[in-house]
């Protein structure tokens, strides 16, 4: 059912992709993403891969083209990085209020100006509200299995997703990959039996005008639909785990965390540095532990709550910073703790690919700070 490959993060990406049979691809080529629309360009060029993959004269060209396949019942990838985001925006919100299950691999990069290719998650906080379940790999195994997930969670509520993974430390790791097989796959994850789709023969209009009496309710529905998507994500993480049993079935994961003092709060890749710090603190004698967010929207208000109920001090840890606030996992955290007794204290770190060692967590977690300003280290 699954075979043990050596690639890159990149590749295997791609691989899960075509596993998944989309029918139209169209992506424009930024670093870090780069790799993985070329692996696909690979896998289609020899024959791995049957699929239509339409070459964009832009992030918000391939945005369109993905939208408009999506919407006579394609199923559709895309992916992008950064900039290139930011310049699809317009067609993001677009997707999500179609509701379009475009599947989207956000290869997490940090925005300009200054101009810097490296690693932090500002991009994908910049377009949370847009109305896409947002899904966080730490590593690649589960990179693989969350776009398979992607695919059937989108296809199931009619909502996009978005897959991040971290740029460089992800998508450029060569290591050994627990790929699944076709036939896993193709168990896992039917063929797109699309409903009212844009069809020349019977015309029809997606994202049409609407008026004010109008407009919140489709608003509103969206929110509620999002908010609810919990219990699906988690009926079909619940799926991929008969398969794979190391792919865990809940929105968060945490580690050493319920007889915990204090806890590393985190998503992406950074958890397996907090891993290893959290390991070295406990061999002090500090009672410490980790909880890993998987998914930024829906955010998982109730688990948060569960685990964090009797953890005194929250250290939360975000690769991004919006400016003149706070992280955007902090001030998600505080939302969701909000009346708890739980003391929250909120870092920015790693912006811009800036190295994060566990010496500096260590720091963080050895040194009480004030709750009230952000740390940036």
């Amino acid at each position: 059912m699954f075979k043990k490959k050596f690639l890159e993060g990149s590749q295997a990406i791609a691989e899960a992709v075509a596993l998944c049979r989309p029918e139209v691809i169209s992506a424009y080529p930024i670093t870090p993403q780069t790799h993985i629309v070329e692996e696909l360009a690979n896998l289609k060029a020899n024959g791995k891969l049957k699929a239509e993959y339409m070459y964009a004269e832009s992030e918000f060209a391939a945005a369109s083209i993905v939208l408009g396949a999506s919407a006579t019942g394609s199923r559709t990838y895309t992916a992008t990085t950064s900039q290139g985001l930011l310049l699809m925006t317009e067609v993001v919100f677009n997707i999500a209020g179609m509701r379009l299950p475009v599947v989207m691999t956000v290869a997490n990069r940090s925005i300009g100006a200054p101009l810097n290719i490296w690693n932090d998650t500002q991009d994908t906080v910049t377009v949370r509200d847009a109305g896409w379940i947002s899904l966080f790999a730490e590593n690649l195994d589960e990179a693989v299995l969350m776009h398979v997930a992607a695919y059937k969670v989108a296809e199931k509520l009619n909502l996009p997703v978005i897959v991040n993974v971290d740029g460089f430390i992800l998508t450029h790791m060569a290591e050994v990959v627990n790929m699944p097989t076709q036939e896993t796959v193709d168990k896992i994850l039917p063929k797109r039996e699309a409903q009212d789709t844009l069809d020349s023969a019977n015309p029809r209009s997606l994202g049409t005008y609407a008026l004010p009496a109008h407009y919140h309710l489709f608003r509103e529905q969206m929110h509620s639909d999002l908010v609810n998507s919990q219990k699906e994500i988690k009926k079909i993480f619940a799926e991929i785990n008969k398969f794979n049993p190391d792919f865990t079935t809940n929105l968060t994961e945490e580690y050493l965390a319920k007889d915990a003092e204090m806890a590393f709060v985190t998503v992406g890749s950074l958890m397996g540095t907090v891993r290893e710090t959290v390991d070295e603190l406990r061999g002090d004698g500090m009672k410490i532990g980790a909880i890993k967010i998987k998914s930024l929207r829906p955010f998982p208000d109730e688990e948060i709550r569960k685990i964090c109920a009797k953890i005194p001090r929250l250290l939360i840890l975000d690769k991004n910073i919006s400016l003149g606030t706070e992280g955007i996992l902090a001030t998600e955290m505080r939302r969701a703790l909000y009346g708890s007794d739980s003391r929250i204290e909120a870092f920015t770190l790693g912006l811009g690919g800036k190295d994060i060692t566990r010496k500096d967590l260590r720091e963080i977690a050895e040194n009480q700070s004030d709750d009230k300003n952000v740390n940036f280290r």
